[in-house]
């Protein structure tokens, strides 16, 4: 029996070692304890930046859409009007012809060619090319959209995360969690970390949305492919007992099957 003390006590420690070792394996995006945050501009945009890999709808009109006003008049129906470039559409929204901005920023577009698009905002975007194709259409109206902005969530639990096709042109954080479901129960609402940018430099920002004087800072606007990520609260406990589980079912089976050898032993004794 000498072994079996022995041998009981290093099992334990085993077991004490795995199970701390491996507690909350699944948090993700850690950050240090005194890591600095990056620190919103004193005046946010308030308007989606256009990105490299922005999936673009393009419509242009003559006569400052003038034909697009006409056929409403007519047919009372939005969307119908003949456009220059656009596939036969006048809305933007339910027409034009797909471009993407390519890795350099730019967008190749019919006569004026590549347009460096990325870092623009729509509106930006928009007043220049009419200004491009002034020289060839009369009173261009031009319609930009971004077909495939999304953003990355992670609402605060296991396998909840979730990729959002943001089809406003200017959402929220609060739109994108409202579309996720909102902050799930174990997700610390007064840590919410917004990862903006490449993964060589990332912008990391800490948002609190638990308390109404801070609430403010969660009112931005997202761009393309932001991360949201909810922090969880971690339960060491649990992952602790969920860890040990199958040594406690070895080390009952070892203790049970040492006892039935000794007993057998004592017995043919």
């Amino acid at each position: 029996m000498r072994w079996i003390k022995l041998a009981l006590p290093l099992l334990f420690i085993s077991v004490l070692f795995a199970g701390c070792r491996y507690t909350n394996p699944s948090v993700m995006l850690r950050t240090p304890r005194n890591f600095q945050y990056d620190t919103f501009p004193p005046i946010p945009d308030s308007q989606y930046v256009i990105a490299i890999d922005d999936m673009i709808r393009f419509n242009l009109l003559a006569n400052d859409g003038l034909r697009m006003i006409d056929v409403l008049n007519i047919s009372g129906e939005s969307g119908a009007a003949q456009s220059v470039y656009g596939g036969g559409e006048g809305s933007a929204s339910r027409g034009g012809n797909m471009y993407m901005v390519e890795f350099d920023g730019t967008i190749k577009l019919p006569i004026i060619g590549r347009f460096k698009m990325a870092g623009l905002k729509i509106r930006e975007a928009e007043d220049t090319l009419e200004k491009l194709f002034s020289p060839i259409y009369k009173d261009p109206f031009v319609q930009l959209r971004v077909t495939n902005k999304r953003v990355t969530i992670f609402p605060g639990g296991m396998g909840n995360a979730r990729v959002l096709n943001l089809d406003n042109r200017n959402m929220t954080l609060f739109d994108a969690l409202a579309m996720a479901g909102g902050i799930s129960e174990n997700g610390k609402a007064y840590k919410i970390k917004l990862i903006r940018g490449n993964l060589k430099r990332p912008y990391v920002f800490l948002i609190d949305a638990s308390r109404l004087e801070t609430v403010k800072s969660a009112d931005l606007i997202l761009q393309a492919d932001d991360i949201i990520y909810v922090e969880a609260v971690e339960r060491p406990l649990t992952f602790f007992a969920r860890d040990i589980a199958p040594w406690i079912g070895l080390v009952t089976s070892t203790i049970g099957t040492a006892f039935s050898i000794y007993a057998f032993i004592q017995f043919v004794k």
